[in-house]
């Protein structure tokens, strides 16, 4: 139930956006471009090291993979965070990417590691190896993948937004899509915490995703929009830090999560 939830959910959004009532909205990137988000994302994400698509942080109970870190559940796990593993896995699928034999043939589709010691016993064995060169493979599939889950969820966010701020909200979207920077800023957000849609990522009834950084953006005529996303992003998850039980979140991962935003810069030369 847990696993074909999270797939679910994003292949939903990638299969109604096209077909919704609400104003079209769209995100366009040349492939240098778009080569540019994924190195981008996959210097967030890992540091651009081949080792870490595979991964599990100490502190979580699911491994991250890919350059995307995304989250796949071990069997009985079942966390707050939407799964975007298995909705990569089947991305890929549906473009005939070629997946290693076990990964394909995988029933029920949880990640084979019970926990975070489990997996580092397991480093040399074929399913980590295998999945890490799979992965290290295709990260032109996973950026697509990253690409598609961001222009996807654009009309679902303007549609859950209060009615009264949709038209600042989808002015936001519209100004960020308007530039390579503002569409890496809302992919590689999306992906690293999420459309803001599900009720179950949220701490005391606050979300974190991108839709509450939409409605967080500063309306200051001075700042750019990349300016004020950055700034909203910075608020949205500083309070989802300050929200959180673990001590871990504020004391360890907001630091890093607001160096993440700084990079959130239009690229030079492309």
């Amino acid at each position: 139930m847990r696993s074909v939830r999270g797939a679910l959910l994003l292949l939903v959004l990638l299969l109604t956006a096209c077909t919704s009532a609400e104003p079209e909205l769209d995100l366009d990137l040349t492939p240098e471009q778009l080569d540019w988000v994924g190195q981008q994302i996959f210097q967030n994400e890992c540091s651009g090291r081949l080792a870490c698509l595979v991964h599990w942080n100490d502190g979580e109970a699911f491994p991250s993979l890919g350059i995307g870190h995304f989250i796949w559940y071990p069997a009985g796990v079942d966390d707050r965070f939407v799964e975007s593993f298995p909705a990569l896995v089947a991305f890929m699928d549906s473009r005939s990417v070629n997946l290693p034999g076990w990964l394909k043939n995988l029933e029920p589709f949880d990640a084979p590691w019970p926990d975070r010691a489990s997996f580092l016993a397991a480093q040399e064995a074929g399913e980590v190896t295998s999945l890490r060169q799979f992965l290290g493979e295709t990260r032109g599939e996973q950026v697509a993948f990253i690409f598609e889950r961001a222009k996807a969820s654009l009309v679902h966010i303007v549609a859950a937004a209060p009615e009264s701020r949709r038209d600042q909200l989808l002015r936001n979207l519209e100004a960020l899509a308007a530039t390579p920077g503002g569409v890496y800023a809302l992919m590689d957000y999306v992906n690293f915490k999420g459309e803001g849609l599900s009720p179950d990522e949220t701490y005391q009834g606050e979300g974190w995703g991108l839709l509450q950084v939409l409605l967080a953006m500063p309306q200051d005529p001075d700042l750019t929009a990349l300016a004020a996303f950055r700034q909203g992003a910075a608020e949205v998850l500083t309070r989802r830090a300050d929200h959180a039980e673990r001590a871990i979140e504020r004391e360890r991962w907001l630091p890093g999560w607001l160096a993440r935003l700084e990079t959130y810069r239009e690229p030079e030369g492309i």
